[in-house]
């Protein structure tokens, strides 16, 4: 495998984009990659056997694209599909929700409190499947893990409401529960969700962290390239990164949110049919 070839980066929609945003500030000089299936978002709300159908047809996408790793922003494909795929492709492939998880349980461990109390929020599928809860769990047995479905935020993130007060009044609506069982440390389970990271962290209070996965998991896989021997260097041929963002409907729409959140303006998102792959 070249060190220049891109990592891959998908998601259900748009909302992956803030992982590949944390991505380039963790490797800037790494290629990238990025689908998103905008025709059917969200996942949130679809079986365990479609998300993984969906999965195994983004791969093969991001496979004739050579890249040289893959990361699922998706939680819900990261809870439904990343045990399967990972043992059917020969590269790395890695979800948001161990590195996330694990993040958690490092961020409440450091806070003086009596107990390690953790809050998650996420789509239904994401809560429903308890994929945080358990590798909470499994990492530290003594953790006290509180869930919170919070599906309307994902189309207010989407809308571009990121500073509302509609959206203030729907994170209070969805975390009173929370905030009440004085949780120290909330997992941003879903890729939309660190938009609304000011507007979550004013309700919540100073003394609640959040975590976005999106750092864990760039971070883990520097350090899984970085073993390899896989991580592109400044001299490479074609210094300047290189990045190319997919959808699979609505091209306009993922231009003009991309240009909102990321570093660097999209000239062009290109649409394919994700259903030859």
């Amino acid at each position: 495998m070249d060190s220049s070839a891109p990592i891959g980066i998908f998601d259900s929609g748009v909302g992956g984009l803030t992982v590949m945003r944390k991505l380039i500030a963790q490797m800037p000089h790494e290629n990238v990659v990025y689908f998103g299936d905008t025709a059917r978002v969200p996942y949130g709300n679809k079986s365990k056997e479609t998300v993984l159908r969906y999965t195994h047809q983004i791969i093969r996408f991001l496979q004739t694209k050579n890249v040289k790793a893959i990361i699922i922003a998706c939680n819900t494909a990261s809870a439904f599909a990343l045990h399967e795929v990972e043992k059917a492709y020969p590269l790395p492939i890695l979800g948001v929700i161990q590195p996330g998880a694990q993040a958690a349980v490092n961020a409440s461990a450091a806070h003086q409190t009596s107990g390690n109390r953790i809050g998650v929020i996420g789509t239904y599928a994401t809560i429903g499947s308890r994929a945080y809860e358990t590798l909470i769990k499994k990492i530290d047995p003594e953790s006290q893990v509180f869930n919170q479905a919070c599906p309307l935020l994902v189309p207010f993130v989407e809308e571009g409401l990121l500073e509302d007060p509609l959206t203030d009044e729907i994170i209070a609506r969805y975390l009173s529960g929370l905030k009440a069982q004085e949780i120290d440390t909330l997992v941003l389970g879903c890729t939309h969700y660190p938009l609304l990271r000011p507007a979550i962290e004013r309700y919540m209070g100073a003394a609640v962290t959040c975590i976005d996965p999106a750092e864990a998991v760039s971070q883990q896989l520097q350090n899984v390239l970085e073993t390899a021997g896989l991580l592109r260097q400044v001299g490479d041929a074609g210094a300047a990164p290189h990045y190319e963002c997919y959808v699979s409907d609505a091209a306009e729409k993922m231009t003009e949110f991309a240009n909102r959140i990321l570093p660097f303006q999209i000239e062009n998102v290109h649409k394919i049919n994700i259903e030859t792959y």
